[in-house]
């Protein structure tokens, strides 16, 4: 039984949402998004709440179930407030520069990476070692974030590298004479 599908979405203020068959289309200060729900589940709204209910006790119905009412969960908090992720950059000469809509890292390489920043994203370096990535969709936010740390991971002997804010980064201890 999913615990996390039993809750119903309700709507922030100032978020209109449409409901039609399998999916879901949400406007809020921050923009539009849609989802369309898998087959295995039916989506109701009731007033200014969103009930999410799987079609049968199947093992794929509940499954999907938890993953269809969080998604239109996200949905509802991507239009009103949005997304963020954070990255900062451990290293001596690494860099990242906003510039338009490009993002200029300097990882360590013989060349800078220039990483084209994808519509519906907003990326910001308060400082050249900190990244802010934000956007109304999570799973995209996301995304551009894993591409980003993927150029130039963080690794366990000094820490060097991209890293997400807070990542705990296991250390090893380098070799002994």
């Amino acid at each position: 039984m999913s615990r996390i599908g039993k809750k119903p979405v309700d709507l922030p203020q100032g978020v209109t949402a449409q409901v039609s068959g399998q999916t879901v289309k949400m406007k809020g200060p921050k923009g539009e998004l849609s989802f369309t729900c898998p087959d295995d589940v039916v989506v109701k709204m009731d007033g200014n709440v969103i009930k999410v209910d799987p079609r049968d006790q199947g093992k794929r119905a509940r499954s999907m179930w938890g993953m269809a009412r969080t998604r239109v969960s996200n949905l509802a908090v991507g239009v009103s407030k949005g997304f963020e992720k954070k990255l900062e950059i451990t290293g001596v000469g690494y860099r990242a520069a906003a510039q338009g809509k490009v993002l200029n890292l300097a990882l360590g390489y013989s060349h800078d990476i220039n990483y084209p920043v994808p519509d519906g994203i907003t990326i910001a370096t308060p400082k050249p070692t900190e990244i802010v990535i934000s956007g109304n969709d999570k799973q995209q936010v996301g995304q551009v974030a894993a591409e980003i740390r993927d150029y130039r991971g963080p690794e366990p002997y000094k820490g060097k590298g991209v890293r997400y804010a807070g990542e705990f980064i296991f250390r090893k201890e380098g070799k002994k004479k």
